[in-house]
């Protein structure tokens, strides 16, 4: 089975030649370490770009220490190196990139894989028509069934194809989250932004475009449940939805339902407010857009009030008072009053706001929400012997992820905080010199997914970041 859900606990191997758990080194002559490069032979690399070559390079040159530049020269091509494939459809690009160890494509996966790269774009054709050949896929995608988390190459029957729902030839999985509507959009948007090519934008995107803002709209839930369902016949509760497999109750109130997270977690309450958010800034990028590109003052009008709809629902029912933690952001509320305390390791979360351009990292607001999910009080954050950070559900207690460890770089202001979160991350990759799913926080010889692109490219797009931002601190 290929499901996120199969995860195999691995643990790194010691012995002569062999990675040695803990060091992310290679056993040479008299134990000097040596930091061999974990990339496949050149020749055995799914795609190559020369910007990204050259990038790599130059930054790990910057590097002083030896492991986290032998990291990032490991991680940041990892995309390329082993999950696109790209070919040319009907005179178009198109690209279909893996998430990893499961050979399916996640719309959310897919557009955060290459995100890094997209700033290389412009001295690197090769790569904009890669990166354009993504846009024109999940466009299909999309078209295909708005409601579906995960693709597969062709109109193939999924493992899954026994769920209670829609499902269809070319489907992997069909969870209904918000932010896999986003990602799509928010490509599209910074591609536009940083190449100015506008090629993909033809009568296929726009109609997915138009389905996506189609499909918020059902699931605000206003007028019925709307067309989506779920369930699966499975011993993990949070792989299937309850109520009959629409989800828990949710009181329309202007925001968008999203039965599962972007850990592929069903939702408790349907309210999910990071994926919210996500969908107020993609909803303003969409309408942009829509003027400056297709001169359509209508659709873009329609984007704004959704923009604004959800945006002031959230101001009402997404800001809670927590006993310890004061006024905060929950992580998902019903309507009703209730609420969820708490925040997951994917993005989307409450951590990841300010790196989605939801809110300002400064904003009081999120300080308040961050130092909560930071904190014990949230009850996935883990400290532990090795590491501290965020975890989930998905993979289970005691499990920190190592995006959460990344992403509180993304969204530190503090460098002391910075240099701490570049040790845990370069003391936890167990010796295998990439990323992972998750990793016990007592023991980083015992992680889930040794080959999780997403992770890894994260990682890398976090090092160019300090790299333009704060060389310093990887010159220490």
């Amino acid at each position: 089975m290929t499901s996120r859900r199969n995860f195999v606990k691995t643990s790194a191997v010691v012995g002569a030649g062999l990675m040695v758990a803990g060091t992310g080194c290679a056993i040479g002559g008299a134990g000097a370490k040596k930091f061999i490069s974990q990339r496949p032979e050149p020749g055995k690399r799914k795609f190559v770009s020369d910007a990204v070559e050259k990038t790599i390079a130059e930054v790990k040159a910057a590097i002083k220490d030896p492991e986290l530049g032998w990291l990032f020269e490991n991680c940041f091509p990892n995309t390329l190196d082993t999950t696109v494939n790209y070919s040319e459809v009907d005179g178009k690009p198109d690209t279909f990139v893996i998430t990893g160890d499961i050979d399916a494509m996640w719309l959310r996966d897919s557009s955060a894989q290459v995100w890094p790269y997209l700033p290389l774009v412009a001295n690197d054709q090769k790569l904009k028509l890669m990166i354009n050949g993504l846009i024109n896929r999940q466009a299909k995608c999309v078209l295909h069934d708005p409601y579906a988390n995960a693709f597969l190459p062709k109109d193939e029957e999924s493992e899954w194809k026994t769920d209670l729902t829609d499902m269809k030839p070319g489907i992997h999985e069909r969870k209904w989250e918000i932010d896999s509507l986003c990602y799509p959009i928010r490509l599209s948007y910074n591609f536009w932004k940083i190449s100015g090519d506008t090629s993909s934008f033809d009568e296929q995107w726009v109609s997915a475009m138009k389905l996506i803002v189609k499909t918020f709209k059902e699931q605000q839930r206003k007028d019925g449940p709307g067309p989506y369902k779920f369930m699966r016949q499975t011993a993990i509760a949070t792989d299937t939805c309850p109520g009959r497999g629409l989800g828990n109750p949710a009181k329309p109130v202007g925001l968008i339902c999203s039965n599962f997270r972007p850990s592929d977690d069903a939702t408790i309450f349907l309210y999910l407010v990071p994926s919210n958010y996500f969908a107020v800034v993609s909803l303003r990028q969409l309408a942009e857009m829509s003027r400056s590109i297709l001169n359509d003052e209508t659709f873009a009008t329609e984007c704004i009030a959704l923009a604004d709809e959800v945006e002031s629902a959230l101001k009402k029912y997404a800001v809670q008072q927590h006993p310890e933690a004061g006024e905060i952001l929950a992580f998902e509320v019903d309507g009703f009053g209730n609420r969820l305390f708490m925040d997951d390791s994917n993005v989307p979360s409450l951590l990841s706001l300010p790196y989605l351009g939801a809110f300002d990292v400064n904003d009081p607001l999120y300080q308040a929400t961050r130092k909560f999910v930071l904190s014990e009080n949230n009850p996935y954050f883990f400290k532990g012997k090795a590491a501290e950070g965020i975890g989930g559900p998905h993979v289970g207690m005691n499990y920190i992820w190592p995006m959460s460890i990344t992403m509180r770089i993304f969204t530190s202001t503090d460098e002391e905080e910075i240099k701490t979160a570049l040790n845990m991350l370069k003391s936890t990759h167990a010796g295998t010199g990439f990323m992972h799913e998750g990793f016990n926080k007592d023991n980083p010889d015992d992680f889930t997914r040794k080959w999780f692109a997403w992770s890894n490219t994260l990682f890398g797009e976090m090092i160019l970041k300090l790299y333009h931002e704060k060389p310093h601190l990887l010159k220490a």
